[in-house]
């Protein structure tokens, strides 16, 4: 782990996991990073940790700046053990009566997790610590994504220590925004789709407030993936745009199928929806991950589900995807359920229930076939995707 140096004195500490492939249900194709950061002052200070697996490098990278027992402070922004994991080696290594900072909901989080002994600190929001020359200010971020969640801010060196906001899952050698370029925006996207959605209110009311605080930040360091250096303005305008949840012309065919029928019945929606002008897209949910889906859900202006019905159910895949997009809450869909069926026939009526409780705008009842759709079916289909897309 060899430190990357951010502005005099302050260095990152990235851990490299190229070998993760899902992280708690997201694909995670290009692995991750977990980042601890160092700020050498009068009180040198360790933010965050990393996971479990990787403290000894950890470790390591910090003796390549200084003796690690030297380590005065540790914040500990997020009780998450991809980013807390790694806090008992490192407090055994440093002197475990050294005090650990944390929100005042870490404070109670963290004990359940690790030691009862160590020296947990509660810091008010908004509150302050003097490590000598730079001041450090605490701001909490209650429920993005965790209760226990705050940022640490450098207000001489303008720097956010983001914890899990504006990060990405990504494995690289890259260390800096300017670095990898326009890519990193496709891994940020995703990353918000499947970590943050849910939160969209909160984070649209937490911009208000760092704007009325009048935070000046030229540098956002985040615990997952590349540092913002170059322009931390476009993370924030996107997380801001992503939030809001403004729908575009755009829709998802979701769906699988046993024998092909509800297959060709997305692929004829498909061509409806193109024939009005839309952006349509068929994901086969044995194809695509689910992760990936809800990243395209995430500007989708139509979401459209597809079915075949298996024990007077839904086919499984499709049950789990729904129950995947209903935890995140999108908003501002409209939406419209399809399927085959033998001899029962409920799927359609389970999507479409899964929508209203979602609060999507259903506006079609639903369209069944039994068995193998036949042309009268492949018009009805087509009939439907132009229905959606004139609603578009």
């Amino acid at each position: 782990m060899k430190p990357v140096k951010i502005t005099e004195g302050i260095y990152c500490l990235p851990a490299i996991d190229w070998n993760i492939r899902d992280f708690h249900g997201y694909a995670t194709e290009q692995g991750t990073t977990y980042n601890a950061y160092l700020i050498m002052d009068e009180k040198i200070t360790l933010v965050d940790t990393v996971k479990k697996e990787f403290a000894d490098d950890l470790l390591e990278g910090i003796g390549q700046i200084v003796d690690p027992k030297k380590i005065d402070y540790v914040i500990s922004n997020h009780t998450e053990m991809d980013h807390s994991g790694g806090l008992p080696r490192v407090m055994h290594k440093i002197g475990e009566n050294k005090p650990i900072y944390c929100s005042k909901m870490g404070y109670k989080n963290l004990p359940r997790h690790f030691s009862p002994n160590l020296n947990y600190q509660p810091v008010e929001n908004g509150g302050e610590l003097k490590v000598g020359k730079r001041t450090l200010a605490f701001l909490e971020t209650k429920m993005l994504h965790w209760p226990d969640s705050m940022v640490t801010y450098a207000k001489e060196d303008k720097i956010l220590f983001s914890s899990d906001a504006f990060g990405q899952h990504y494995a690289g050698l890259e260390r800096f925004d300017d670095q990898i370029g326009e890519t990193i925006m496709t891994y940020a996207r995703k990353y918000f789709a499947n970590i943050l959605l849910l939160y969209s209110d909160l984070i649209l009311k937490l911009a208000e407030k760092i704007t009325a605080l009048g935070l000046v930040i030229d540098i956002i360091c985040p615990d997952h993936g590349i540092i913002w250096r170059k322009d931390p303005g476009k993370i924030i305008n996107a997380y801001v745009e992503w939030s809001a949840q403004k729908p575009k012309k755009k829709a998802l065919v979701i769906y699988d199928t046993m024998w092909q029928s509800t297959r060709k019945m997305a692929e004829a929606i498909v061509e409806g929806l193109g024939d009005e002008g839309v952006d349509a897209q068929c994901m086969h949910l044995r194809s695509f991950n689910r992760s990936d889906i809800i990243t395209e859900v995430l500007d989708a202006g139509a979401i459209v589900v597809g079915s075949p019905t298996l024990n007077n159910g839904l086919f499984p895949t499709v049950s789990d995807f729904l129950t995947y997009m209903k935890g995140f809450k999108p908003k501002n869909k409209i939406a419209a359920a399809f399927g085959s069926y033998g001899w029962s026939g409920e799927a359609v009526k389970i999507i479409t229930k899964a929508f209203d409780e979602m609060k999507f705008n259903v506006i079609d009842p639903g369209l069944m076939v039994q068995y193998v759709p036949n042309q009268e079916t492949f018009e009805a289909c087509f009939q439907l995707g132009k229905k959606i897309g004139r609603a578009l």
